[in-house]
């Protein structure tokens, strides 16, 4: 029995993906595998249902856990209040609390240039990130004030070094580090923790990018101080329950930024 036991975290983003080495290809996944391995029931979202259920499949199966699934997707062309209010309305029907909240999905059209860049492209990492995250924690916010719960967003390097290639993924994940810090200081006084993790973990997308944009690859993305890319479970998912944990309520209000797998507080 872990201590997440009982406990309910919603994921964002959490279809099962694998790498073409036949490893865990997803963050999202990653962290919803070292989540069900500490006891906590699930609920996942994405896009993508057949990769939902997967993901349902073997983590129930290997963990005992419950886990539900919702298709969402945040757009431009949807309502998006009511795409995030169905996932909270499911999520109560079902455990009756929210206890963690991972605002890990996100799209983008990397490789792309600012000058090149469209509206369309721009728009789909603004609303699938950071719009996103506006209409999530805003949700969550009165049943994470109940438990005393935690947020965690995801930002990235890319806004923080200006990444070729990168200009909406990179606007997007800043917007969501202001949104994070904003959250911490207005919900520090509920008992809510909120914050941030910028990962460079070798994913399924990350291989995707670098067969698609080898250019924008080999300029934006290096080997981490540690000599290798962060494990989505190991890594990454690991620090997710740390941040979860009772133990860590004193962190409330601050950052937290992992490079490949090296923790730093900025």
């Amino acid at each position: 029995m872990g201590f997440l036991t009982g406990k309910t975290a919603i994921i964002t983003g959490a279809g099962r993906a694998v790498l073409s080495n036949g490893r865990c290809g997803s963050i999202g996944y990653g962290i919803a595998a070292a989540y069900a391995k500490e006891g906590a029931n699930l609920v996942i979202t994405g896009r993508n249902v057949k990769k939902l259920e997967d993901a349902k499949e073997e983590l129930e199966r290997l963990y005992g856990i419950k886990v539900l699934i919702v298709q969402a997707d945040v757009n431009e062309g949807a309502d998006n209040e009511k795409v995030v209010g169905n996932v909270i309305e499911q999520t109560m029907d079902a455990f009756g609390r929210i206890d963690v909240l991972i605002n890990n999905a996100q799209a983008s059209a990397s490789g792309v240039p600012l000058s090149e860049h469209t509206t369309d492209q721009f728009n789909l990492a603004m609303y699938s990130g950071l719009y996103a995250v506006f209409y999530y924690m805003k949700a969550c916010y009165p049943y994470l004030k109940e438990t005393k719960g935690s947020v965690i967003n995801f930002a990235s390097g890319a806004g923080l070094f200006g990444n070729f290639g990168q200009c909406a993924y990179a606007a997007a994940k800043e917007g969501i580090r202001g949104l994070s810090r904003v959250a911490a200081t207005e919900w520090a006084k509920d008992g809510i923790n909120v914050n941030i993790i910028c990962p460079l973990a070798w994913t399924a997308q990350l291989e995707q990018f670098q067969n698609a944009y080898p250019e924008a690859f080999e300029k934006n993305v290096h080997t981490p101080p540690a000599g290798h890319f962060g494990d989505s479970e190991d890594e990454i998912g690991r620090v997710c329950v740390q941040l979860a944990s009772p133990d860590f309520k004193y962190m409330t209000g601050e950052t937290l930024t992992l490079e490949g797998g090296l923790g730093q507080r900025p």
